[in-house]
């Protein structure tokens, strides 16, 4: 049995779940999220937990079950709570800024780089160095984020570029190191 997807699903209060087959809805106070799940699956609800079962044994069955539990776990996070990222600019003049909702980037290209905020997607920028991208679905996000991550990868020799917080780049010594 999936350890993960034995797991019960608890639904906080002031969030909305509808099953419908196998489409889930979930409603809270960061927006509404909806997703069609594998029709092998079995999901039904109990009280304020959601259980997500498995037909039989087999391969394909049990490789989807801890997987739909786990989509369904992240929209009722996601609906009540909200998912968010946080980049790091890293260079000499590289800095952000909002402008009518979008983000404006100055990654060290002759031209500014703007970018649009997908539909339930927000930006923050609580410094010139720092965004915070947030919203209800966390694949939304990360994908956000790995976009703006996208423009200026982080590279091994002096370490610039946007990276996400708490990530580690590892560092390459040059050709001035190899003359030995």
């Amino acid at each position: 049995m999936s350890r993960i997807g034995k797991q019960p699903i608890t639904i906080p209060a002031g969030v909305d779940v509808r099953i419908e087959g196998t489409t889930v809805t979930v409603k809270g106070g960061k927006g509404e999220l909806s997703r069609t799940l594998p029709s092998m699956m079995i999901i039904r609800q109990e009280g304020d937990q959601i259980l997500v079962e498995r037909p039989d044994d087999s391969r394909e069955a049990r490789s989807f079950h801890g997987l739909c539990r786990t989509l369904i776990d992240n929209m009722v996070v996601g609906v009540s709570a909200g998912f968010s990222k946080k980049l790091q600019l890293v260079g000499v003049g590289y800095r952000a800024a909002l402008k009518d909702g979008d983000l404006e980037l100055s990654l060290g290209y002759s031209h500014p780089v703007s970018v649009k905020a997908p539909e339930g997607i927000t930006f923050e920028v609580p410094t010139q160095t720092e965004i915070i991208v947030s919203g209800p679905s966390k694949e939304d996000v990360g994908q956000a984020a790995a976009n703006i991550r996208k423009w200026r990868k982080p590279e091994p020799y002096k370490g610039k570029g946007i990276r996400y917080e708490g990530e580690r780049i590892r560092r390459k010594l040059g050709k001035a190191a190899k003359g030995d």
